[in-house]
Order: structure tokens, then sequence, then C-alpha cells
């Protein structure tokens, strides 16, 4: 089930952005496989497979790509496959043999997608970097954060997943409908600068514009205004307050019982200070809860800043079923949604076991040309 239905990916393992694009894919129903290393890499963050949710969706099989049966067996499966994800540095899979070149010439019609920070060319290519570092080069990171303190590293959501792995699978699914047509594949080079970068296209309106301060903190959609910010509340818990029409701006006044006339304007942006002030005072008499009591639902935009665990318990969340639980592990639902082709449940994170070769390369492989495999040495 699922929209990818039908759709075989190739997976090279690595870590982060690459990961998440091939659950993302899987989520979506494409039939992901993943090639595991013999000896898994480094994580920042070790943990039972249980707990990995980023590789659920898909089965895996360990492989040691520098020998030569294990390459001959990747680029088998290649033959096969609609696209291959692989997030090495620049210029490791050519090494391997299993680079563009060779991979096209297998299969004419893949899409080989490439995960990488810097990009495949360029001073920064060949250097190792983490996301904060990619969104510090493009001017987002600097963009992030309150007047007069430090940026503010904003998980690796920008970069890893949003500059990176939705934009490598966007490329992925838009080369693959190009490639049914001309029956021509191609090679995605996803780099997470140019990904974030891109996110930041209206900003630089804005910018271009005079309308953007570049001092983070001071415009409205980064902590400057008092109608787009989080105040805390008598519990010490915090709530998130965003009516930037004038409209929702007068419903959050009415609603407060603050009379619109006598408070501050909101373009005035010499008064913002004030109105801050106003309103930090007003939400510490009450608890979180008591305001969203009073406010939530509302045209106000008011909603609580919730923790991980509480927003899995939320009502409109259970309502609308955007969280799951995959083996235990509650764990968010696949997105988006879709009328017809419905995404099953995703099937928990697997290991490689060698023991399972046979089985997880079936739907890939013939029988004779597994056995004939097994035989050769190609799953260690």
């Amino acid at each position: 089930m699922g929209p990818l239905a039908g759709i075989k990916i190739l997976e090279l393992a690595g870590i982060g952005p690459g990961p998440f694009c091939a659950m993302l894919l899987a989520d979506l129903g494409a039939t992901v496989l993943r090639i595991d290393r013999p000896e898994p890499p480094e994580l920042g963050i070790p943990r039972p497979l249980q707990y990995n949710p980023v590789l659920r969706g898909r089965r895996a099989i360990a492989l040691d790509l520098k020998r030569p049966e294990a390459r001959d067996l990747t680029l088998r499966l290649v033959a096969r496959s609609d696209a291959l994800i692989e997030g090495f540095r620049p210029g490791v899979t050519e090494r391997l043999g299993l680079g563009p070149d060779d991979c096209l010439a297998r299969n004419p019609r893949l899409i080989y997608g490439r995960m990488t920070g810097w990009g495949q060319q360029g001073p920064l290519a060949p250097a190792a970097g983490h996301d904060l570092n990619y969104i510090a080069l493009t001017g987002a990171l600097a963009s992030i954060g309150r007047a007069g303190q430090a940026p503010a590293p904003p998980l690796n959501l920008v970069g890893d997943y949003a500059g990176g792995a939705l934009y490598l699978a966007l490329g992925i699914l838009a080369a693959i409908i190009a490639a049914r047509g001309s029956g021509q594949g191609q090679v995605v080079d996803a780099a997470i600068v140019d990904g974030t970068a891109h996110l930041m296209t209206g900003f630089h309106g804005l910018l271009a514009a005079g309308m953007l301060n570049p001092e983070r903190g001071t415009n409205l959609l980064d902590s400057g205004a008092p109608f787009y910010d989080c105040y805390a509340c008598a519990d010490g818990r915090w709530i998130s307050v965003a009516p930037i029409e004038g409209r929702f701006h007068g419903e959050l006044l009415r609603i407060l019982g603050i009379d619109a006339a006598e408070f501050p304007p909101q373009p005035d942006r010499a008064r913002w200070p004030e109105a801050r002030a106003r309103l930090a005072a007003i939400f510490l008499t009450r608890t979180r809860d008591a305001w969203c009591a009073l406010l939530e639902g509302t045209d106000a935009c008011v909603a609580p800043v919730l923790t991980m665990e509480e927003a899995t318990r939320h009502p409109h969340m259970r309502a609308r079923g955007t969280y799951i639980e995959v083996d235990g592990v509650v764990q968010p639902a696949p997105a988006p949604r879709f009328s017809r082709t419905v995404p099953d449940i995703p099937s928990p994170p697997q290991a490689a076991d060698p023991a399972e070769a046979e089985a997880v390369l079936e739907g890939w492989l013939e029988a004779e040309e597994i056995a004939r495999l097994r035989a050769a040495g190609a799953f260690g």
C-alpha cells in the first residue's frame, strides 16, 4: 500500500539525512532495501535498534562493499532498482566501483541519489561536517535566536531533515517521473547547504526589500515581535502566541480583556517592548492549561508549548492519529495523508541477519541467482 508501492529503492546505509529520506520513501510504500556495513557506522546516540524508528519500514542485508562479490551483488540489485541512496563523502562510491557511472551502466534508468552536507563540488566538499555547520554557512543559523544571544541550534531539523532528506526525497521522485518519460536516469546531488539556502528564499526577498533586520531576534518571525513569541505561565510552562494578522491580534486582545485602543499598535516597533511586557505580565497570572482552556481553538492563534511526550497525548493529535506505536515505541505516523493509497503501518527496524539474506533478497533476485551468490560468499 501507499502511493509509492512498486518503487524499489536501494539504500547504502549511513547516518542522519540519508536514512531519514529512505524512511520517508518506505513510509509511503516504496520497497527499500538497506545495505549495511558488516560493522555498523559510529552513531552519535547509540541505542537499541528498537528505539531507532528512522530505520523502520525496510529490511537490511550486511555487505562488505570492498569485496568484489559484495560489489557485484550490489550491482545486480542496482539493475532492479528505481533509485539508489548514498551518503558517503564525494568519491567514496566511485572508489568502491559503485559510483554513478558504474551503476548507470548497469541500469540506465536508475536515479542515483547523493546526500551530502557540502555537495559534490566546491572547496569544502571533501571536509567533514554536521547539520550545525551546514546551516551556519547558509545564514539560517545566524537568523535563529533571540536578540543579544548566541544563535540557537534548532535540533538537526533545519539542515539534516528539511534541507537534506526532504530535498533528496523530492529530487528522487521528480527524477523517477522524468525517467519514466525519457528512459534515462540521472544523478541527484542533494547538498544540505543547497536545500537550507533554498528554504531561506522568502527571507532573502525580505532582506533585499529592506524589510528584514540582519540582527536576529528583532524581526517578525524570530521572537522580535511581541505577537509572535512564547510566554511563561504561572506554572512555569509556556504558551505560544502568534496572531500576526490584525483581526487575529484583535481577537487575542478581546479574549484577554485588553482595550485595543490602549494597547500599542502592532506596526509600531518602537512600542514592541511595551506590548511584550504587558502580555508577559498577563500570561503569568494563570497556568498554561488554564490559558489553553480559554484560548485554544479560537482565532487568537494560541497553542501550548508541549513536550514530545505531552504532544502524543494532546486530543487533537490523538484525533488525527498523528502518533502510532510500533514494537512498543510511540513515534510519528507516516505523513502526509492520502485519501486512496493509504500507507501501511511501518514495520519495526530490522537488523541485517546473514541467515536471513535469502529471504531479504526475495523479490529482488531469482532463487537460483541468490543460491549462486551464497555459494560465492557474497553474503560474507
